[in-house]
């Protein structure tokens, strides 16, 4: 009989959903390719957590191994997802179920993440869920050791239009060599992720979906192992891309095809010597992608700099906050929501005895553990 219950959960096990990682920054067209695929049911992406910015909190949970640290992780990140400014359609989660759903399981705040998205996977019939959570890139071999048939989707742009674009939205610094960096960062993992991995990742470039989206999705849908379909290349006929674009400035293109002559944009967005640190720092990726240089790409790089670059994103950002909710109040208060809930949640395990959360030995282990 054990023999049996085992081969059964070890059956169910392998019937949910394959999972998939989007990597490895925002900006980088993700939207587009995600709606075109969600056209095949056996797709399911919904709107990403973006759990990098829940990821500070994890230490003060304390020790995970203690139920009731790891409860209130789940509770807390469900929390999170019913916090989202883009629902989940049809779905409810109760903390009670997933937390004995996986409580056996290693423990992590991306374990309960990803149980969140199968399960949604499962009830939408599914046999592919990728999180479009791009930033999720730096913790690939935590996800890895959890997941052992995640695939990785490798989405690459020209930096200085990805770049040129993360510096128009609010969800990054307003400072091209503040962003130029941060896609380096991420763009390095990606490629040791690729390099190491080569049958998991399979890498395209954003510009060659512009130039023929046919292509693209078939080969991504190869990759998958789901079917094309034609309608992918229709995406007015997406109600989601329809509801999104207005919802924030940020997706407003989203229910259009892509235009190809936006390549070159960032050539009226940026100054040159912006061009120029951009290509400084990510010239070597440039190369290895088949961008080419502007400049020399020789700008002086130093930490003052950076530190400068700093300070004037921050204004920037403020000023931005104030703009939006003068603009689109409606986004403004949506993505508020999202943050007033996170600090919360800080403010919450701030306030639990150190009994309850855990001692500051065990934080580290914790913060090792997600």
């Amino acid at each position: 009989m054990e023999v049996a219950e085992a081969k059964d959960a070890g059956a169910l096990v392998r019937s949910r959903p394959r999972p998939v990682l989007m990597i490895p920054l925002r900006r980088c067209g993700s939207h587009a390719l995600r709606l075109r695929l969600s056209f095949n049911p056996d797709f399911y992406s919904p709107y990403p957590l973006h759990i990098v910015d829940f990821m500070p909190l994890v230490p003060l949970y304390g020790d995970l191994s203690d139920d009731r640290a790891y409860f209130r992780l789940v509770v807390d990140v469900v929390g999170l997802q019913a916090a989202s400014p883009v629902k989940w359609s049809n779905v409810v989660f109760d903390p009670r179920q997933v937390f004995e759903a996986i409580r056996l399981e290693r423990r992590s705040v991306h374990r309960v993440v990803w149980e969140l998205l199968l399960r949604a996977g499962e009830l939408h019939g599914a046999s592919i869920v990728m999180d479009k959570s791009l930033d999720s890139v730096h913790y690939a071999d935590e996800l890895m050791s959890l997941f052992p048939q995640l695939l990785f989707l490798n989405v690459v742009r020209d930096p200085r239009a990805q770049v040129a674009s993360m510096t128009r939205a609010i969800i990054h610094d307003f400072d091209a060599a503040l962003n130029a960096k941060a896609w380096v960062d991420a763009y390095r993992v990606a490629r040791s992720l690729a390099e190491r991995y080569p049958e998991r990742v399979l890498t395209v470039r954003y510009e060659d979906f512009l130039a023929d989206q046919e292509s693209t999705l078939r080969q991504i849908c190869r990759f998958f192992g789901i079917e094309y379909l034609p309608q992918m290349l229709d995406v007015t006929r997406s109600h989601e891309a329809q509801q999104l674009s207005h919802m924030s400035a940020l997706w407003a293109s989203n229910c259009f095809a892509p235009i190809a002559a936006n390549t070159d944009k960032f050539k009226t967005q940026l100054s040159l010597k912006e061009i120029e640190v951009i290509e400084t720092l990510a010239r070597d990726y440039m190369a290895l992608y088949g961008y080419e240089l502007m400049t020399d790409a020789q700008a002086e790089i130093s930490d003052s700099m950076m530190a400068r670059s700093r300070e004037r994103s921050e204004i920037a950002k403020r000023r931005a906050w104030q703009d939006l909710e003068q603009g689109d109040y409606r986004d403004f208060i949506l993505r508020r929501f999202r943050s007033d809930y996170l600090q919360q949640v800080r403010n919450r395990l701030d306030d639990l005895p150190m009994a309850v959360a855990g001692n500051a030995g065990n934080a580290g282990d914790a913060a090792r553990m997600a």
